[in-house]
């Protein structure tokens, strides 16, 4: 019996007006999901990160925690007017934010799902992305810290009754991330101010060894930063973004891709080559190599070593969005939001495209945790209409679909990709793959049943060619003309119509 027969199963929640329910992932037996767990009323629901346990928000004072494996309620929590909740990371505490009008109340607590008790409480101001949840874990929840003013604060993950344990001064701190697996690093971010450029510092976690940051990257002209740090904690990517580019190229901006690692090997720009907002990276499951989708439209994307060196182009097309199978075998390269919804599988082994289709108007798009399957899903209240759910095969080939009146959420339950076996046995013959239009599953719009059609074997631009400036361009097609030549970068209609009239 092979190594994936052993494998867990998937389960997908999902989210509607009614509420949020579980369902059996696939394969389906019968071509359906089946219900794991039935409507559970409630206005938010989210896994762990290791998907152990999920939570539901139920009303602005009830949170419920249910165990992933049996689908069964194991505590409900009651506190006034709770405006955000978390769960830790291996489902271990949850956080509430509630509302507050004096520093007095303690208005972020952390309890104790196994007592139901709190253990930690403290005062938080406002909630914002940048500062929920207020106490960060790393993914073994042996460490946990919170941003203080010009400080951020040090917990013993598995004892919170000693309070802080060590604090890391750092004047004008306005974000941080914590390091996930393991939580040995912290990255910290301070904007510019009176003239004094922005930067990100990385800081070792241990008290002993924070007299010095280990790597540091400053920069002018910074609105906002993403950090996203590898599996590993040796490296660190910060999107650095700017709300006015100063070429007038880009109505959102300009953003730069810089990369530090923790020993300080490198710390400095990701050498992109093409022009243009940076849309999408994502690292590797192994946290040794990471994807970028960049440049203007068609935009380029580019898989880079942990040297940040380049490994591999896959081409150029209408691209916004990069998802790298959690087996690190597979990447999935796509056009959401305001583009036409086209997906481009690659086999990172092979270093070839294996499949194209589309799935206009996604709002989700995720791997399944074994790497077999790609779901994209619409949800409300980003679309109103078409709202549904797509399940693909790795290879862009449609297995499932199924169209809802209202969807608001759509999400497999996490597990370890280590726990599956191998996927080589997939793939007998790469060549042979090609994508096959699959009847869909449900009831749906025109529309929505015209995307399961597959397109093109290369919707845009597949082979990845050299970057030539405008100026290049516009020579080699007045040098084309000059000599009675077929313009090579291709003339668009009306110019071909020009010269037709012309030579007449």
């Amino acid at each position: 019996m092979a190594a994936a027969d052993y494998s867990p199963t998937l389960d997908v929640l999902v989210r509607g007006p009614e509420g949020c329910s579980l369902w059996n992932g696939p394969p389906f037996s019968n071509g359906q999901p089946s219900i794991k767990l039935e409507r559970v009323v409630c206005k938010n629901a989210k896994f762990s990160d290791d998907g152990s346990r999920f939570m539901v928000t139920k009303s602005d004072s009830t949170v419920s925690i249910y165990d992933s494996g049996s689908s069964k309620e194991i505590r409900s929590f009651e506190a006034p007017n709770i405006l955000a909740a978390a769960l830790s990371p291996r489902g271990i505490y949850l956080q509430t934010f509630q509302k507050s009008s004096t520093p007095q109340e303690k208005n972020v607590v952390l309890w104790s799902i196994e007592s139901g008790e709190p253990v930690y409480q403290l005062f938080q101001k406002n909630m914002s992305k940048t500062t929920w949840p207020s106490i960060r874990f790393s993914s073994d929840e042996a460490v946990a810290c919170r941003m203080a003013t010009n400080e951020i604060q040090f917990f013993n993950g598995a004892d919170f009754s000693k309070g802080f344990i060590n604090r890391l001064r750092v004047p004008g701190v306005a974000a941080f991330e914590l390091s996930k697996e393991p939580g040995s690093h912290v990255a910290v971010y301070v904007p510019e101010s009176k003239g004094v450029p922005a930067s990100v510092q990385i800081y070792a976690c241990a008290k002993e060894l924070q007299s010095q940051p280990l790597a540091r990257r400053s920069f002018f002209r910074c609105s906002s930063v993403q950090l996203s740090w590898n599996n590993g904690s040796t490296g660190l990517l910060v999107l650095v973004q700017s709300d006015v580019d100063k070429t007038n190229q880009s109505y959102y901006g300009e953003s730069k891709l810089n990369y530090l690692t923790t020993d300080g090997s490198h710390e400095g720009l990701v050498p992109l080559r093409k022009e243009g907002p940076v849309h999408d990276v994502q690292w590797s499951n192994a946290g040794s190599e990471f994807a970028v989708v960049y440049g203007f439209m068609p935009a380029k994307v580019t898989v880079f070593d942990k040297k940040c060196n380049p490994l591999l182009e896959l081409g150029e097309g209408s691209y916004n969005t990069i998802r790298w199978n959690p087996k690190g075998r597979y990447l999935c390269v796509a056009g959401f939001g305001n583009l036409p919804g086209y997906m481009a599988f690659w086999d990172f082994t092979e270093k070839k495209q294996i499949g194209t289709t589309k799935s206009e108007l996604s709002v989700i798009s995720e791997w399944s945790p074994d790497g077999r399957y790609f779901m994209t899903a619409t949800t409300a209240p980003r679309l109103q209409v078409d709202n549904g759910i797509k399940i693909f095969h790795y290879n862009g080939s449609l297995y499932f679909k199924k169209m809802l009146d209202k969807l608001y959420q759509a999400d497999w339950k996490p597990v370890s990709p280590d726990r599956f076996g191998e996927i080589s046995e997939l793939v007998k013959s790469v060549d042979s793959l090609k994508v096959t239009d699959t009847k869909p599953q449900g009831q749906g719009s025109k529309s929505s049943q015209a995307s399961a059609k597959p397109v093109p074997d290369n919707p845009i631009a597949q082979k990845p060619t050299a970057y030539r400036p405008p100026h290049a361009k516009q020579a080699a097609l007045a040098q084309a003309e000059l000599f009675g030549e077929s313009p090579k970068e291709g003339m668009s209609k009306n110019a071909l119509k020009n010269k037709k009239e012309k030579s007449t």
